[in-house]
């Protein structure tokens, strides 16, 4: 089998999002536990620059965006498939909401005043002085990270988010899953922020009560668990990138179609960034531009050649200013 590594955080909600993936497919994996804010230099020396939390390494290919993850895991092992056949559409267009509009209205309630305080412990018997610097450290990060999404101010996100419950509940009121008897891409993607409720800031998980339906669905996604778990480290990571040769992109079917767009030709140098959250742009030579995803080439001092692999949704491509 492929020796995944997820480089994660426990407290990363989209982490929690593809751990449960592996854990449908029933696949082994290696954890490398990554810092939650900058300097991250080793994620750097993987990715050349993206920072958003999880990607995913097999040998010297970096997977970035976990609905790019989703889509390497399924074609590593097709069962139990995410996206069903009579359903693919509305199963990524629910996932896509899930991974958006749900998650940044969850997340703008979850960090409510009560929400913070008990996510960086300032308040009870573990408070501590620093606590307090950590979470403005956190805060001013995250910040620093918004491109181009609204926060939205407590009271609103807490309204939005009751609606958005209300009609998850609506879904699975008459069935185990939202798009029927088993779990789709989209349950993993409407599950990860509220599993951050319920288990990070569960002084702000009362919000759950109203909707049982929904708190009986996400036990159903919570008894899938992980896969099979073992730990590593960035050091090691780096050196399995460094010891292997990246997939010749041109072998694989799904690469040989080059779709432009931009009118950027393959073997250009450009850069890659997301176009909403987390501005770091990745910087390498463009490998492949497919309906559906980017590969870029780069070379690092410690991982040696890497290709980085993005999704082309939610991403911005652009020939790079040495190359202009």
């Amino acid at each position: 089998m492929t020796n995944i590594i997820l480089h994660h955080y426990p407290t990363s909600p989209f982490s929690e999002k593809v751990r449960l993936v592996l854990g449908y497919k029933n696949l082994s994996w290696q954890s490398v536990v990554i810092p939650m804010i900058m300097p991250k230099p080793d994620v750097v020396a993987l990715t050349g620059g993206y920072r958003k939390t999880p990607f995913m390494q097999i040998g010297a290919d970096i997977y970035c965006d976990s609905a790019l993850i989703c889509d390497v895991l399924e074609k590593l092992q097709p069962e139990p498939t995410l996206y069903p056949a009579h359903q693919k559409g509305i199963a990524r267009i629910l996932a896509q909401w899930g991974d958006t509009t749900l998650f940044w209205a969850a997340m703008a309630y979850n960090f409510s005043p009560a929400g913070a305080a008990q996510m960086f412990g300032l308040n009870g018997p573990d408070s501590k002085p620093e606590n307090l610097a950590v979470a403005k450290a956190f805060g001013d990060d995250r910040a620093k990270m918004r491109v181009a999404v609204p926060r939205l101010p407590p009271a609103d996100a807490a309204a939005s988010y009751k609606s958005y419950l209300r009609r998850i509940s609506n879904m699975v009121e008459d069935q185990p899953f939202l798009l029927g008897d088993a779990p789709s891409i989209a349950d993993f993607a409407v599950y990860h922020p509220l599993w951050f409720t319920r288990h990070c800031t569960s002084a702000m998980a009362s919000i759950l009560d109203a909707t049982p339906a929904v708190l009986a669905w996400m036990d159903l996604m919570a008894a899938i668990g992980s896969g099979t778990m073992h730990k590593s480290n960035a050091m090691d990571s780096i050196a399995v990138c460094a010891s292997n040769t990246p997939d010749d992109v041109k072998n694989d079917p799904q690469n040989s179609v080059f779709q432009d767009g931009h009118g950027i030709p393959l073997g250009s140098m450009v850069t890659i960034a997301s176009d909403a959250f987390g501005p770091e742009p990745t910087e390498g030579e463009l490998m492949a531009c497919t309906r559906m995803h980017y590969t870029l080439r780069r070379v690092d001092e410690r991982a040696g050649v890497v290709h980085v692999h993005f999704p082309r949704i939610g991403y911005v491509l652009k020939k790079s200013i040495q190359e202009s």
